[in-house]
């Protein structure tokens, strides 16, 4: 399939940095890691201009800190982090440089940040990650007062607003994965209506959302999208648990989904419970950050993720060449930086693994679909807007029913000295 969307509605949406990430905890537990060999999937060199420009980099160090909101045993979010500190450290290594890593785990979102990034500074790292959206205001409070130290804002949006040229933040189109782990679960979906187990009107898909977000209505509106490109008559239910991270709600929602007939499950949230809870149910499940075939083989087709490691290169070759870093970074999969864990064969609809290598062939190509709006509409509930695609063989396709979704917000003050004013996002009212 082709152009299948760059996308989506959420053009309207997404707006690129708005991002999702950890926990509320914030234990000082300090850590100090060294490399090891592990691997991961996606990444090219597409987005690594500096790698063969001819500098030398033989033996040069680089001090790393990172700030996790959680650790890496959440098997979800920050250990998707530690597996590209495992895999970007393997190949920088390759390149001759040496990355030194100090990791700060369980850090909340508040002034602990900030004395967290204040501590990786004075301890003399080259650059401070912070890993979750909610960390931002934090690091910008530290910030002005260590200007040859690089803060890096993963998943977030204010740092190219800041006015600090050692600001920086990063997010890929983690949207495209979620869109292909949509048609693997159309697959399955399928699969169980003509072999008469669930009738069409049955094909009822459930989401586990944390907040009702730019990125996650984002994410789970290309889910949905892919989901139906395989079966139209699929209908999803979202259900938010108002947290990143909380592994009892989430497993409470993925329950209430079961409970209320749905034959798969995915989520936007940072633990596997949906995924156990899914096997429990005897009901299928789509992951996020990790795959999650080990702990529900039963149940977990695959999962979608963002590969980090292709960022944090980009970063380290910009450091030891002494070039500048990006203000504002994003790539997809067509980078690398997007990617979807291995498929479960075992559980998956036959065709599945083609479909996938069709449908990442035409995400891969850049090219976007078109997107109309009915200009007549005056009214945000009548504004309809059409999903156009054209598949392999030429064929066209749309869907003619998508609608901006709303949410309330508010607006929340932050250090003067940051210059920006991020936007919350707020539960609506049960």
């Amino acid at each position: 399939m082709k152009k299948v969307l760059a996308l989506l509605l959420v053009l309207v949406l997404a707006i690129g940095m708005f991002a999702a990430c950890g926990t509320d905890s914030g234990n000082n537990e300090e850590t100090k890691d060294t490399a090891n060999n592990a691997t991961t999937e996606g990444g090219n060199d597409e987005t690594k201009p500096s790698e063969e420009n001819g500098n030398n980099t033989e033996g040069k160090t680089l001090k790393v800190g990172m700030i996790c909101i959680g650790d890496e045993n959440d098997q979800g979010y920050t250990y998707n982090f530690y597996r590209a500190k495992d895999s970007v450290t393997e190949k920088m290594a390759a390149k001759g440089v040496t990355l030194d890593w100090n990791i700060i785990t369980n850090i909340g979102e508040d002034d602990g940040c900030t004395d967290a990034c204040v501590e990786l500074a004075e301890a003399g790292c080259d650059v401070v990650i912070c890993n979750s959206y909610g960390h931002e205001p934090y690091m910008l409070n530290a910030a002005p007062d260590y200007p040859n130290v690089q803060f890096i804002g993963c998943t977030n949006l204010n740092s190219q607003f800041a006015g600090l040229d050692n600001c920086h933040n990063a997010f890929a189109n983690i949207y495209e994965g979620r869109y292909v782990a949509g048609v693997v679960a159309g697959m399955k979906i399928k699969e169980l209506i003509d072999s008469g187990k669930i009738t069409a009107d049955q094909a009822k898909i459930g989401y586990v959302g944390a907040f009702p977000f730019a990125e996650v209505i984002s994410g789970f509106t290309a889910f949905y999208l892919g989901a139906r490109s395989i079966v139209p008559e699929v209908t999803m239910t979202v259900k938010y648990v108002s947290s990143w991270s909380d592994a009892t709600a989430e497993g409470n929602a993925a329950q209430a989904l079961c409970d209320e007939g749905c034959v798969l499950i995915s989520q936007h949230s940072d633990n596997t419970t949906p995924a156990t809870v899914a096997q429990q149910n005897g009901v299928f499940h789509v992951g996020y950050n990790n795959d999650m075939t080990g702990i529900a083989p039963e149940a977990s087709l695959l999962s979608s993720r963002i590969d980090w490691s292709v960022y944090f290169e980009y970063v380290f070759d910009c450091l030891v060449n002494g070039e500048t870093i990006a203000k504002d970074w994003t790539a997809g999969m067509k980078d690398g930086a997007v990617v979807v864990t291995e498929l479960n064969e075992a559980i998956a609809a036959e065709g599945t693994a083609d479909k996938i290598a069709e449908v990442e062939a035409g995400l891969a190509d850049g090219e976007n679909v078109v997107i109309t709006r009915d200009v007549e509409a005056d009214k945000q509930d009548d504004m309809t807007y059409v999903l156009e695609f054209t598949t392999e063989d030429g064929s066209t396709q749309s869907f003619e029913t998508l609608h901006y979704e709303t949410t309330p917000i508010s607006l929340k003050s932050v250090d003067a000295a940051a210059g920006a004013t991020p936007i919350a996002f707020a539960a609506p009212e049960q």
